[in-house]
């Protein structure tokens, strides 16, 4: 009888410990998908509608003002920064950019502030990092922003090594890197590819792995790559340019 008692414990408490795991993972994650913010943050996202994000980024500040301590609210803040940021290098207005990815940090650093335990945060603020980097003097900037992508990066994997996030996070860092300082081609295209692998419908991580294969002088690669991004989604600025980058 106190075997029988014995093994319904064990069994429940290894139920116990996946229902833990489970809300543990689903709780670090700021992607709320029932929030409709979010359903038209990722049509901005898809096209990068200036006006679009623009309103997205008026509506998340009332939010804020309404809620200062909402994490998930200042990271949602902090993407459409990044966006806005692309807007800008877009049109090759490096004021505007560097304003945009400032504010960015600020958010996102906020947005961890309140919850540490989110992978995707810490793998946005090392993605924008890495934009400090490039937006600024490589030999100044590198020094001092490179080991924070590397930290950040390291911080969002042991929080969540099954998020296709951060495994694109940490290839672009791979990739953008110069090879003295730690950049590795194979290690972006190993990690482009796993990140795909967990979810192969991100349409921006098939542009890098693109990128990737570019650097590595795979053109074919690159052009398949980049047509299934286009496939994913058409409105793309950034498969668009790359497309026509490869097709020169």
């Amino acid at each position: 009888m106190r075997s029988i008692t014995s093994a319904r414990l064990t069994v429940l408490a290894g139920i116990l410990v996946v229902l833990l795991s489970t809300v543990s993972r689903s709780s670090v994650s700021l992607w709320a998908a029932d929030d409709p913010l979010d359903a038209a943050l990722e049509t901005a996202r898809k096209s990068h509608d200036e006006t679009q994000l623009q309103s997205l980024k008026t509506q998340l500040e009332h939010k804020i003002a309404q809620n200062a301590k909402d994490a998930s609210s200042y990271f949602a803040l902090a993407r459409v920064h990044e966006y806005l940021l692309d807007v800008c290098e877009m049109r090759k207005d490096k004021k505007a950019a560097a304003a945009a990815v400032d504010k960015a940090i600020e958010a996102v650093q906020r947005s961890i502030q309140l919850n540490d335990k989110s992978a995707d945060a810490h793998s946005l603020l090392a993605d924008l990092y890495g934009r400090k980097i490039s937006l600024g003097n490589a030999m100044f900037a590198g020094p001092k922003f490179g080991p924070k992508v590397k930290e950040e990066n390291a911080k969002a994997m042991a929080l969540d090594d099954k998020n296709p996030r951060v495994w694109a996070s940490q290839g672009r860092q791979y990739l953008m890197t110069p090879k003295m300082f730690g950049g590795d081609v194979a290690k972006a295209l190993e990690s482009f590819q796993k990140s795909l692998a967990i979810d192969p419908l991100q349409d921006e991580a098939w542009v890098w792995l693109a990128k990737a294969f570019q650097k590595q002088g795979n053109k074919a690669k690159a052009l398949e790559a980049v047509q299934r991004s286009l496939q994913l989604n058409p409105e793309s600025p950034f498969a668009k340019a790359t497309a026509s980058e490869l097709q020169r």
